[in-house]
């Protein structure tokens, strides 16, 4: 066999769509018979079996010790090997058991997400009808190549990319790849136009797709990696994903708590012995300071609070696969979403009907057979009109698909959807599909053919009656009377061109529109030709579309109200998109022509020039897999946080470099579910609109907990650094420290984690991606709540342990109740601060004390504990504490609830910065 001049790769980037077929075959050096077996092992040899090319594969071994790349998971670690140290041997056990729920839960989510690119493998077809030596035979898929010619039949999966040779009627779904909601009618016929996008190649067949109706051969003109599908699993392979945002702050708050740890211990020990004190005793105490600085239950409290947050989305259909998502998705401020089934139903869907000079408005959304007809708003009963009778007839009698309902009470349509849509709109008129059936039985029909534009039946009631639906423009012409209300009318130049007007109007709004007619005849046809259909009378005009979702305008707008951008990126037609983006808001309602960028214009502009538009351009339409990844790189670099939404195999890789990628439940393939870092159960974008009122809500109650944990964690280390430069005994010791920070720090923070969220959560413009966790507030906050600890413990453990000491005389007692009085007054101080820390501007009073049952409980179970601590004998013993008497319990209350009124005039004073920092701006 001669050595093709290409590899299969150059080739598949050839315009073959525009090459006649004879010279396709003569470029691929085949036939129209196919190849001989010799040739095509011989092909198989050079160019590889058809199939994806698997990703490297990463150990699970090394995604599992990935884990321990976090820094705060190594400082937990190091809290560990301090803990044995000390001998608090039970300590050491708790915090092993936080490090190892978090790693496992984050390797589990990882490695889930490694599966993504081996799910491309699902989608090839096992099994290929290829010419071989003349004859068709059925092969294995893999072993398809270059210059093989398919045998193409309704159901079968295309083996490979391919240039049609012959098209029967032949329809194939390109959904997976294009997005197009609609079966593509193919043709062998070649089109000249340059660089058209894989959804308006007519001439091609692609690999993975399905042959939904019709049959047809097409020879292959690339395999494996090097056709459509490859090229998409090649994106997805390139794709790196980035940190969300969550991941890098808890980063950087980990490298802050590091180096606060380090500092304040290494300063401290090495000031302490140059002052004379043993070395020894310095070590330790520096590993106390240590101790303190550590928060042992942060990475708990985060993952528990994104878990709950998981269990929420979860309720509203929003399935999490990867917990920080989360959080991302409250960030977000750009939101990419695929039209068919997120922001519409996914179901044709008969809207206008143009019926004896008059129209009829439909109500209805979706395949449920409800809705009424309307005249001018005045609802009509079908039933009345004779003309509305006969559409819905003529409806349900030229159609070949059927309406069924689900076990859940769904609607379905087995069959083409625009037949559907027809099956439901006779429905809706009262009709039955199988009364009719009965009534006027099919004897003979004329299929679809995409030249005619138009499919014929014959049915036989009493007379032989003709039902014709197609394209009005090839329908028209056909018809000499027209159905009136009075009867049969001819039909003259004027009210063709009436029709015709009103087609090209509802086209203009995006309908897909189509004409019915029929005819009376004699006889049953022997042999049903195109000659009959003829002389028809003529009945109407019906306009469909895949309606909006009825919840899909009121998302957009919260979109709007929250600050978040909404761009439609489509495969579909860009009248289409463009008609129901002003159905549901996102181009201005008297805007008379949107802009709507195409692939076509994609390819032209640079991205310079893109970047320009995208601020003004809400909608892309045609658009390809390269495309829709290109968008989500232009966005990110202009510095937002992207979301992005998909369904098939084309979106994977925009998914995966997105910030939050989103996957469609219901029409999502496997590919977009493994790689996605969220599943719409219901594919609803409405449902995504709340995923980021709940990502907001977490962050904030994320934000609330480090607020809390972090001013309580350096008001400790102040104190014991102060206490120290003072020449005082230690104030606490390190299990008190190890107590407060893992029971009465983690159960109030876990009751933050799910505090509700604040009413104008959807009302404030998107954080900035920059933002950190430490914004002026939160250090405002952490910095007077600190302030007063230090300032308050200080003192209280100098005024009791030389009280102590002058009443008792015994210093060890004296020391161990002034710990102990110190070590009260910082758990009571840190509850009240719990409530202090739900929100970070707004009065307490505001946001409702009892607003948190959660957060209630934690501090009642938390009180009950520490009174146990100090009470009871044996803990108190244990935890080196003293019983105390009811003063003093009194005034560490005092204390405790002196901190809230401090708190409420830092928060009024901000609050007061910030509107006059906004008049003056």
């Amino acid at each position: 066999m001669p050595v093709l001049e290409e590899a299969p790769r150059e080739a598949a980037e050839r315009p073959y769509y525009s090459l006649p077929a004879e010279q396709v075959l003569s470029i691929l050096e085949t036939a129209a018979a196919g190849l001989s077996a010799s040739q095509a092992m011989e092909r198989l040899e050079q160019y590889g079996p058809n199939e994806l090319t698997p990703p490297k594969k990463i150990s699970p071994w090394t995604i599992f010790f990935r884990q321990f790349q976090n820094l705060l998971i190594i400082i937990l670690i190091a809290a560990t090997g301090i803990s044995f140290f000390l001998g608090e041997h039970l300590d050491a056990y708790v915090i092993l058991v936080i490090i190892l729920a978090c790693t496992i839960l984050g390797f589990v989510q990882e490695y889930r997400a490694e599966q993504a690119a081996a799910a491309l493998q699902k989608l090839a077809a096992p099994e290929a009808a290829v010419l071989r030596d003349g004859r068709e035979q059925v092969i294995p898929a893999r072993e398809v190549v270059p210059g093989d010619v398919l045998v193409l039949h309704t159901g079968d999966r295309c083996a490979a990319d391919g240039r049609v040779l012959e098209a029967v009627n032949l329809k194939n779904d390109e959904s997976l790849l294009t997005g197009e909601s609609t079966s593509v009618n193919k043709t062998a016929a070649p089109d000249s136009r340059p660089n058209l996008p894989v959804a308006d190649q007519k001439g091609m067949v692609f690999g993975g797709t399905v042959v939904t109706y019709g049959r047809g051969r097409a020879v292959v003109t690339a395999t494996g990696m090097d056709t459509e599908f490859g090229g998409i699993a090649r994106m997805l392979g390139e794709v790196v994903q980035e940190k969300t945002p969550l991941e890098e702050r808890m980063a950087s708050i980990g490298l802050v708590l590091s180096i606060l740890c380090l500092s304040v211990s290494a300063g401290a020990m090495v000031f302490g012995i140059l002052k004379g004190n043993n070395w020894l005793q310095m070590l330790i105490w520096g590993i106390s300071l240590a101790v303190a600085a550590v928060p042992e239950a942060l990475p708990a409290v985060v993952t528990g609070a994104l878990a709950i947050g998981t269990t929420r989305m979860a309720r509203r259909n929003a399935i999490v696969k990867r917990l920080p998502a989360v959080e991302t998705m409250g960030c977000t401020t750009v939101i990419c979403t695929d039209k068919t089934g997120t922001l519409t139903r996914n179901e044709m869907t008969v809207r206008r009907l143009f019926l004896d000079n008059r129209e009829f408005e439909v109500s209805g959304l979706g395949y449920e057979p409800e809705g009424d007809f309307f005249i001018e708003g005045s609802v009509i009963t079908p039933g009345d009109d004779p003309v509305l009778m006969e559409a819905a007839r003529i409806a349900m009698l030229c159609n070949d698909a059927v309406l069924t309902e689900t076990v859940e009470g769904a609607w379905t349509i087995q069959g083409d959807p625009t037949e559907g849509a027809l099956v439901v709109l006779g429905r809706k008129a009262g009709l039955h599909e199988a009364v009719l059936a009965r009534e006027c039985p099919r004897v003979a029909e004329i299929p679809f053919d995409s030249e005619r534009k138009r499919m014929t039946t014959f049915h036989c009631p009493s007379t032989v009656v003709a039902c014709t639906k197609g394209a009005p423009e090839g329908l028209l012409p056909r018809c000499r009377n027209f159905l009136s209300t009075f009867g049969e009318r001819p039909l003259t130049e004027g009210n063709r061109q009436v029709i015709m007007n009103e087609a090209a109007h509802m086209a203009g709004e995006a309908l897909r529109v189509l004409g019915l007619a029929y005819r009376k005849m004699e006889s049953i046809p022997e042999a049903p030709s195109e000659e009959m259909e003829a002389d028809l009378i003529w009945v109407g005009l019906v306009g469909m579309m895949d309606p909006p979702r009825s919840e899909a305008k009121e998302a957009v707008s919260k979109c709007h109200q929250a600050g978040i951008r909404v761009i439609m990126v489509t495969g579909d037609h860009p009248d289409t998109a463009r008609a129901v983006a002003r159905e549901i808001g996102l181009t201005p309602a008297d805007q008379a022509n949107p802009v709507v960028l195409s692939g076509v214009d994609l390819n032209r502009l640079s991205d310079e020039e893109l970047s320009r538009i995208l601020p003004q351009a809400p909608v892309f339409a045609r658009v390809a897999p390269e495309h829709k990844l290109r968008l989500v790189n232009l966005l990110k670099a202009q510095g937002d946080v992207v979301a992005m939404t998909g369904d098939g195999v084309n979106d994977a890789p925009a998914l995966k470099r997105a910030d939050i990628g989103v996957a469609m439940g219901i029409t999502g393939t496997e590919v977009t579910k493994e790689t996605a870092d969220m599943i719409l159960a219901d594919d609803n974008f409405a449902t995504l609109v709340a995923a980021v009122e709940e990502g907001r809500a977490i962050f904030d109650n994320i934000k609330k907990y480090l607020i809390f944990l972090l001013s309580a964690n350096l008001g400790e280390i102040t104190v014991l650094t102060g206490t120290f430069f003072l020449g005082m005994p230690l104030p606490l010791v390190a299990l008190q420290i190890l107590w407060v920070n893992l029971t009465t720090d983690g159960l109030p923070a876990l009751a933050l984690g799910v505090d509700p969220k604040a009413p104008d959560i959807m009302h404030r413009p998107p954080r900035p991606p920059e933002e950190g966790v430490f914004t002026r507030s939160v250090i405002a906050l952490m910095v007077v709540i600190t302030a007063y600890l230090t300032v308050g413990l200080i003192p209280l453990f100098h005024h009791y342990y030389h009280g102590y000491l002058a009443v008792i005389g015994d210093p060890e007692l004296s020391l161990t109740r002034a710990q102990t009085m110190v070590f009260v007054t910082l758990v009571l101080a840190e509850l009240v601060n719990a409530f202090n820390c739900r929100s970070e501007y707004h009065s307490i009073f505001r946001v409702g004390v009892l607003a948190n049952r959660f957060l209630l409980l934690a501090t009642l179970i938390s009180l009950g504990m520490v009174v146990a601590v100090v009470q009871v004998p044996p803990l108190a013993q244990l935890f080196h504490a003293a019983p105390l008497g009811w003063k003093e319990w009194l005034f560490a209350s005092f204390l405790a609830f002196l901190l809230l009124p401090v708190v409420e005039v830092t928060k009024w004073l901000m609050r007061l910065g910030a509107r006059r920092m906004a008049v003056s701006s």
